[in-house]
């Protein structure tokens, strides 16, 4: 009975063919990237000729990695391009620094300040048989006053008692009243900020001196101590002023 021999399904020289073709794709690839990251080079501004770039091109091909070590080697990594003007100090726009510096300044500003430079006085409570509803800073005719808070102008003219006054809403809804003033120097509905001059010292109305007189009216208990009001928002009247 005749012996039949089964015959090697592989050819002679296939184990080496399928090796060079492997080489042949993984060196295409390693190519293909490398020029990925000239042409992308080139597109940013490299200044890298192209002669010199192709002049690369047999060391690229060089440094391809044996296909059978391909699999136990750790993939290429490339260096991120930056480009130039990437790399060169940013200069901030001038409104940008300007509007930075107005932030910092209203940041730094104060909200409160004291309405005169004079002393005080006269405080708040019963004077000569009357209730006096404010307190009294002694001061030249013609010193500066000061709004005391962020406010709105609500009234400005004559008063009886007063001779001439000024009335701000302030910021948290109480009203200011300035009275004896000589000029007034801000109108009604004019928005004012803490230490915006808005009139000058008087001796106007029923007043034996020139001197400020400044009340402070909630809107729902009337004239109220502006002493206290005035310590809890951290300006202290009873200290002489520097």
């Amino acid at each position: 009975m005749p012996v039949t021999v089964p015959l090697s399904s592989r050819r002679p020289g296939t184990s080496r063919r399928r090796r060079v073709a492997s080489r042949a794709a993984t060196v295409t690839a390693v190519v293909t990237a490398s020029l990925g990251v000239l042409t992308g080079a080139e597109l940013h501004g490299s200044s890298d000729s192209r002669e010199t770039r192709l002049e690369a091109a047999p060391d690229l091909l060089a440094a391809a990695p044996n296909t059978d070590q391909f699999a136990a080697t750790e993939p290429d990594r490339f260096t991120a391009f930056t480009p130039p003007e990437a790399q060169r100090p940013q200069a901030v726009p001038e409104p940008v620094l300007w509007e930075q510096h107005r932030i910092a300044t209203e940041a730094a500003r104060p909200r409160t300040v004291r309405p005169v430079g004079g002393v005080l006085t006269s405080h708040f409570g019963q004077r000569w048989g009357a209730m006096h509803a404010g307190l009294d800073f002694g001061d030249p005719i013609g010193a500066p006053i000061a709004a005391v808070t962020d406010g709105v102008v609500v009234e400005a003219g004559p008063a009886s008692g007063f001779g001439l006054w000024i009335r701000v809403r302030q910021d948290d809804g109480t009203i200011g009243v300035y009275g004896h003033v000589d000029d007034i120097l801000a109108e009604v509905g004019q928005q004012v900020r803490a230490g915006d001059r808005i009139a000058t010292v008087g001796n106007r109305g029923y007043s034996t001196g020139p001197h400020l007189h400044y009340e402070v009216h909630h809107p729902a208990a009337g004239p109220i101590d502006p002493l206290p009001w005035l310590a809890a928002r951290g300006i202290d009247v009873l200290r002489s002023p520097a």
